[in-house]
């Protein structure tokens, strides 16, 4: 049977959830108190800034080139003959008209000879001839002779002098031929070493090619430029293998040599190609260089910087400072109240570890190039150093 509380109990109870309640409702205050986290105070953020500078900018196209010398001559020998002599050594620099190779002589001095006495007959005959024309003549004129015997002598006389002049080209030729046999050198360069052994039979149907000499001093490079450069470039009013003395630089050539390290003499580009190869859609250059200590090799592949254009009084900004995204790219720029300004920028050529910017910033304007990453436009900023600015990024991290 269900027991009713009495009055007195029921007030004892009433207190006691009474103060059930209050006990908790302080417990839970307490810990609401004590274990909510307090709310961050926006801090303001740390920034780099430096102004936008104002230089003349020298703008480049690197290349892979090829080297060669300037000039290639194959040494060949022009008549036949057995090599008898060799009288330079392997690889050495040899003189311009320096004999190199000595080809067997005997029978061009035996043809030679043979000419040249037939030379001396055939004068002997001319100037029998002259002195028989010569007595003719007057009996003629005192009808003690014929007209044929006029025209006989006339002929055999003629006839003469046409033999001693066929006789003189022989000999011409003879001697040619016999100052073949020595061979020298065309050009001052290098040699190679010889192709062919002594007593080897050289020249018609033997071995004719003997040595290859190059000249090195002064070195070419061929490489290939896109055709957008060309059109670059005639935009600039640039034109390639020509000097133009109204501008005040040349489209100068720096090469690379295989140790990384940058060549001491520069060149000049004299020759362009003047069509685009449409297999490739590049164009064919050429430059010049001094190359007085033999260091550049025909042969040799390179790497090529060309000027192609001084941009002068550009404005330029770091590239770390830059921010690529869909949009575009941009940069933060530092209002006179220390706001930050989203300013999308076109930009131009790069150059070592800065940038042309072409349009949307001014020299001068004050650019974030570091502590950037949590900006937004409108954000004040507090600038720092780059030393206090790592400083504070190492504190968050730890």
């Amino acid at each position: 049977m269900k027991r009713f509380l009495t009055r007195k109990e029921f007030k004892v109870k009433r207190k006691e959830m009474i103060y059930m309640v209050i006990g908790i409702a302080v417990i839970l205050s307490l810990y609401f108190i004590f274990t909510r986290e307090k709310k961050p105070v926006a801090e303001t953020p740390i920034v780099s800034v430096m102004p936008a500078s104002q230089q003349n900018v020298q703008i480049f196209g690197e290349y892979v080139g090829r080297i060669r010398a300037q000039q290639f001559v194959e040494v060949r020998a022009r008549v036949e003959g057995f090599l008898e002599q060799m009288l330079f050594e392997e690889g050495t620099s040899v003189k311009r008209n320096q004999v190199l190779f000595v080809i067997n002589q005997d029978q061009y001095r035996a043809k030679a000879d043979k000419v040249r006495a037939q030379l001396k007959k055939d004068q002997a005959q001319a100037q029998k001839a002259k002195r028989d024309l010569e007595r003719i003549r007057p009996l003629y004129e005192q009808n003690a002779a014929s007209q044929l015997d006029l025209d006989n002598a006339v002929a055999a006389y003629e006839t003469a002098v046409a033999s001693v002049g066929m006789s003189q080209a022989d000999l011409e030729q003879a001697e040619q031929e016999l100052g073949y046999t020595i061979v020298r050198s065309p050009i001052s360069g290098e040699i190679s070493e010889r192709h062919v052994d002594l007593g080897t039979l050289v020249g018609s149907n033997g071995k004719s090619l003997l040595a290859t000499i190059v000249k090195s001093d002064t070195i070419l490079v061929d490489f290939s430029m896109t055709a957008l450069d060309y059109l670059k470039s005639k935009e600039r009013n640039v034109t390639f293998g020509q000097k133009d003395s109204t501008r005040s630089w040349q489209p100068t050539v720096t090469i690379t040599l295989p140790d990384n390290t940058v060549y001491e003499h520069k060149g000049l580009v004299d020759f362009a190609a003047p069509q685009v190869n449409p297999k490739t859609g590049t164009f064919s250059v050429r430059a010049e260089l001094a190359n007085p200590d033999h260091v550049l090799l025909p042969g040799q592949f390179t790497k090529v910087k060309v000027l192609l254009d001084v941009r002068e009084n550009a404005t330029v900004v770091p590239q770390k400072a830059i921010i690529i995204e869909k949009g575009g790219a941009h940069i933060f720029v530092m209002r006179k109240d220390s706001t930050v300004e989203r300013r999308f920028i076109e930009l131009g050529p790069e150059f070592e570890n800065d940038v042309v910017v072409e349009r949307g910033l001014s020299a001068g304007e004050m650019i974030v190039y570091e502590g950037f990453h949590k900006l937004a436009p409108g954000m004040k900023v507090r600038v720092q150093d780059p030393a206090q600015l790592q400083s504070e990024a190492k504190k968050e991290e730890e």
